[in-house]
């Protein structure tokens, strides 16, 4: 029972604040940013965001840490890369130069009511195999930790699609009026890439390391090895071609959204064949 309230509290706290932040952005002009009341209200609003994301982290954790090993299916983990999206999104609207963002809270919070159900739709069968072991969870949080901020930079890229259509194309009023301008969007979303890229490839290392350690063999080429390491190589050939030939707008955009296309094939669609058609772990 206390499981079950828990995922309502959080749901409908979600869909609060979500509906709060598209209500006050859809109705917002740039003019009205300077107004304190306006500003003091959604600064109250984003310390209250911290209260349904300790309510999904809850959820998260009575629906992994099962025993001594990990239940992390397909719902578990499709909600903990949402829950690690939406905790760093709502952590870097603390930063000044990020506050124009606020404008993704609603979509952001939808997504996460969403997600944070999903481990009751597609419940673990069984624990992981050897998750037992710290390197193994180690293993597991890097990559989903990769998996946030990539699924951020996909986010990210996709906003910056629509900002540049919508320079083309203005309207008077529009939510996108109170969005950083492009270019800092572009920098800010090849820091996110960097960071994610690194924790990637740290994600592929400890894989080999720790494939050795507890299976006594190299790494073996599954479907999700490989395509990890083809992701890993569009956006190593991404970050390349910013700094040799200084790569920006609608190429930027297309090689990130192709990488973490890849990526999501690799992790989440391996998953679900395993664990939905195969109904397999």
């Amino acid at each position: 029972m206390t499981s079950i309230l828990t995922y309502l509290a959080a749901f409908l706290l979600y869909a609060l604040i979500g509906w709060y932040f598209w209500q006050n952005t859809k109705n917002q002009s740039p003019a009205v940013n300077d107004d304190n009341g306006a500003l003091a209200t959604a600064s109250l609003m984003h310390y209250a965001m911290l209260a349904p994301l300790v309510f999904h982290a809850i959820t998260l954790y009575q629906s992994i840490f099962v025993g001594a090993g990990l239940s992390f299916g397909l719902g578990s983990a499709i909600s903990t890369i949402v829950w690690l999206t939406a905790f760093i999104y709502w952590f870097s609207g603390f930063f000044h130069h990020l506050k124009g963002l606020q404008t993704l809270v609603a979509p952001v919070a939808a997504a996460a009511a969403i997600a944070l159900l999903l481990p009751l739709v597609f419940p673990s069968l069984r624990p992981l195999e050897n998750t037992e072991l710290p390197a193994f969870k180690a293993h597991i949080l890097v990559a989903m930790m990769a998996y946030s901020l990539l699924t951020i930079a996909a986010l990210h890229a996709l906003l910056m699609a629509v900002v540049e259509h919508h320079l083309h194309h203005p309207t008077k009023q529009s939510i996108l009026n109170n969005l950083p301008p492009l270019l800092v969007m572009e920098k800010l979303l090849f820091r996110i890439i960097w960071i994610g890229f690194i924790l990637l490839t740290l994600t592929l290392l400890s894989g080999i390391v720790f494939s050795k350690e507890v299976f006594g063999q190299p790494l073996t080429f599954t479907h999700k090895t490989l395509f990890g390491f083809i992701s890993w190589g569009v956006f190593a050939a991404l970050l390349a071609g910013r700094q040799l030939y200084g790569w920006r707008g609608r190429i930027a955009i297309r090689w990130t959204l192709t990488g973490f296309v890849i990526l999501l094939l690799a992790y989440i669609g391996s998953k679900f064949v395993l664990e939905i058609i195969l109904n397999r772990s």
